[in-house]
């Protein structure tokens, strides 16, 4: 029978190729190629290890500013596979994805598609048949080899640049970074915002020809009191409003996304005032994000030890007094040692969880983890993330911090929680 929900949809499309992640991309090019998808809008492609979503946000949200109809891919999702897919600022409806699926089962024919295929290639379709006017594109892993990398950006953005995913992208940052640098495009311009860039990286757009643009040495931020200031090649801004994303490297964040759009402006022009507009109004869900009230909440989707470096130096920005509690649930193909180690200094008392699914790791081999690092501090174990919240609610005082991270599904569990509490 037919899918007919989006909830169905998504069940069959899990299931129609044998692994979770397969790179490569004669298949997803072949069904684009039966699809005839051949966006004439611009491209924005967005890759990096850290960094991608708020990327993408901040592109999104400028653009907005301008009048832009914007189309913005992003993954994973937290709580609706809808967030992946956004037209003009709001979310795909189920009758647009679910239309977008069928005509892409209709066109695969035999070619087994991964679900991060079948979604990319859905999520071009929504974005031809809404019109837009410009794509923002956020890789899903690597970059040379991952779905998104079947369009070709009209400019290429990599962000922080760290291991992840060695199973795939290998165990080095020289190899890493040659895998993301792979969504560079001969002449087209690229973007890196990665301050120390991996010489692969550097080697790669220069011998494919793509105008190479790095923080640091051809562009930069420069923080002052309440403001800062962009310099680069397209001139620069001065009394900017920092961005609404929270974060002590947001700054080199925006500053990479203004470059990119300098790059563009003659194709998608953007005033100062446009920048400034969306730097206020970006908003992006778990990087960061800091929930009103007491205890102090802190969301982050940190999972992997360049990410949880970052979030420790964001903790620093924070009062002091009071615990600092953990909730933390991690895969167990991530760097769990790493992870633990960055912010084994900033935490109180911890709250490991096992996170459901088989590549979730169990609360034991959390707790073997922080023992290892010499975690010194009280370690408890439960059997799932909503254990773990309700642990670290109970005994949290007003003054305290809980601190949520580790994984998109710890974070996700704690919303879903939060939220059933406030609706009941």
């Amino acid at each position: 029978m037919k899918p007919a929900t989006l909830g169905q949809w998504l069940d069959y499309i899990e299931r129609q190729h044998p692994k979770t992640v397969e790179l490569g991309l004669q298949r997803v090019g072949a069904v684009r190629a039966a699809l005839g998808v051949n966006p004439a809008f611009p491209v924005i492609t967005v890759g990096g290890t850290n960094g991608k979503g708020s990327c993408c946000a901040l592109l999104e949200a400028v653009l907005l500013a301008a009048g832009y109809r914007v189309g913005c891919y992003t993954s994973p999702h937290l709580l609706r596979y809808n967030e992946r897919v956004r037209v003009g600022g709001r979310e795909a409806d189920d009758a647009a994805l679910c239309s977008a699926f069928e005509r892409v089962e209709a066109a695969r024919g035999d070619i087994p598609l991964t679900y991060f295929e079948f979604g990319t290639l859905a999520a071009l379709l929504v974005f031809d048949e809404a019109r837009i006017e410009v794509a923002v594109l956020e890789v899903g892993l690597g970059g040379r080899l991952d779905a998104v990398n079947a369009f070709d950006a009209d400019c290429a953005l990599v962000a922080g640049i760290d291991l992840d995913h060695a199973e795939y992208l290998g165990n080095t940052r020289e190899a890493v970074g040659f895998e993301k640098a792979g969504i560079f495009r001969a002449g087209r311009p690229a973007v890196c915002a990665d301050r120390a860039p991996p010489q692969a990286l550097l080697a790669h757009a220069a011998r494919i020809g793509a105008p190479l643009l790095c923080l640091g040495r051809d562009f930069d931020c420069i923080a002052e009191a309440g403001q800062w200031q962009y310099r680069g090649s397209g001139g620069a801004r001065f009394g900017l409003p920092y961005p609404a994303l929270r974060g002590v490297h947001q700054l080199d964040n925006a500053a990479a996304c203004i470059a990119a759009l300098d790059c563009l402006r003659e194709r998608l022009p953007v005033t100062a005032q446009d920048i400034r507009n969306g730097l206020v109004h970006v908003a992006l869900p778990a990087r960061f994000q800091v929930l009103p009230g007491r205890p102090a909440v802190v969301l982050d989707v940190a999972h992997n030890p360049q990410a949880a470096r970052a979030l420790a130096a964001n903790l620093d920005t924070l009062p002091a007094d009071g615990a600092t509690i953990a909730v933390c649930g991690i895969l167990k193909d991530k760097d769990i040692a790493g992870i633990i180690a960055a912010l084994s200094p900033h935490i109180t008392r911890w709250h490991v969880a096992t996170l459901e699914g088989p590549r979730g790791a169990h609360a034991a081999q959390l707790a073997d983890e922080a023992q290892r690092a010499g975690v010194g501090v009280p370690v408890a174990r439960h059997a799932d993330v909503a254990a773990a919240w309700y642990a670290a609610c109970e005994e949290a005082g007003e003054n305290d911090k809980i601190i949520v991270f580790g994984s998109f599904l710890t974070v996700a569990a704690v919303m879903r929680e939060r939220a059933s509490a406030n609706s009941s």
